[in-house]
Parts: structure tokens; C-alpha cells; sequence
């Protein structure tokens, strides 16, 4: 759906990525992720794709030479202008496997925002949020103050519904702004 943009008519939807980064059996991240998801779809100005980390079959070790799935991956970081990083909180960090899919990119991820819906009992998820913002920082990425947070231990996500609008603002605000600087001139790391 295009809107109409204040200089030159038309302006296409920020394509945003939602990543799913845990790939555990049982795991609640397909669930909160899709969650997530149908709420950003109702928004016009959003090109929604979804980037299951379960669905990748990744090497065990870093090889000389990257595989299918990890150009893969890195062509759909490339292809998007901001990422939502749908997160657990494992032993008050994120998974292994976030970590190594978010290695495969590196130039990929430059000037671009990126949001975080976390997720644990009681603290929300938000020690793996914390060192996301570090490892995100190091990529030349703008992450959003606003982020969601969900707790298991609670019935429901109506705070979450609220949280999820908030970022949803922010994120089309970062994006299209990063849109147009990246567009002026290159971003030099």
C-alpha cells in the first residue's frame, strides 16, 4: 500500500524484518514473533516479511566460504530497511543462534533501525535486549528506546499491545528518516 509522501508523491512501504531468533524446540518465539507481526501488518506503511532463524539450516562452525542459507539470510538483511529482533532471555542473555545468524551480515545491517520484542519469566527478556543494543551498536544500527516486552508469567499481552504501537511509531519514523539519509549519500563505517 503506498501513502502519499510530502515531496514526491508516492512513497513505498519500509520493508521491516521480523526476526525470529530462537530456534529451541518448544520454543514461544514463532508465537510471540507472529504476534507481533499481525499487529505491524495492520499498519499501511509497513512491508512486513518474516525471518524464522528455525527455518535455517546454518553450519555448525563459520565455514572458509558462506553457505546458501547464509547468503540467503544476509540478502533478506540487505533487502530491508529496519528489523524488529523477536528475542528470549536465556541465563540473562539472547540465544546462540541470534548471535551467529546476526554475524552472517555485517555491512547489511549499517544505518538501519532496529526494535526488540523480548520475552521471559519476570524479567521480561530485557537482559537479552540490553546486550542486543551492544552487539547492534557495533553494527552501525540506530536501536529504538521503545521496545516490547513480554512476561510469561503473566495472562495476556495488553501491555504489549501498547509497546508494540509505540515502537511501531518510532520505527517507521527511524526508518524512513534512514531511508532518505542513505538515499542523499552513502554511509561510511
Amino acid at each position: 500500500m503506498l501513502r502519499e509522501g510530502t515531496d514526491s508523491g508516492a512513497v513505498p512501504p519500509l520493508r521491516v524484518a521480523v526476526i525470529i531468533g530462537s530456534t529451541r524446540e518448544g520454543r514461544l518465539g514463532a508465537t510471540a514473533g507472529h504476534w507481533f507481526a499481525r499487529r505491524a501488518g495492520l499498519r499501511g506503511d509497513l512491508g512486513l516479511s518474516v525471518i524464522d532463524l528455525a527455518g535455517y539450516d546454518f553450519p555448525a562452525r563459520y565455514p572458509e566460504r558462506a553457505t546458501d542459507p547464509m547468503r540467503d539470510f544476509s540478502e533478506r538483511i540487505d533487502k530491508a530497511e529496519a528489523f524488529v529482533v523477536v528475542t528470549p532471555e536465556y541465563n540473562r542473555s539472547f540465544p546462540a543462534s541470534l548471535k551467529q545468524a546476526i554475524d552472517y551480515a555485517y555491512d547489511e545491517w549499517h544505518a538501519k533501525p532496529v526494535g526488540f520484542v523480548s520475552y521471559g519469566h519476570g524479567s521480561r527478556g530485557l537482559y537479552a535486549v540490553e546486550q542486543l543494543r551492544t552487539v547492534f551498536t557495533e553494527l552501525h544500527t540506530v536501536t529504538l528506546r521503545n521496545g516490547v516486552a513480554l512476561d510469561l508469567l503473566e495472562e495476556g499481552w495488553a501491555d504489549g499491545e501498547r509497546a508494540a504501537q509505540r515502537m511501531l511509531g518510532q520505527l517507521a519514523w527511524w526508518g524512513l528518516a534512514l531511508r532518505e539519509a542513505r538515499a542523499a549519500r552513502p554511509y561510511l563505517s
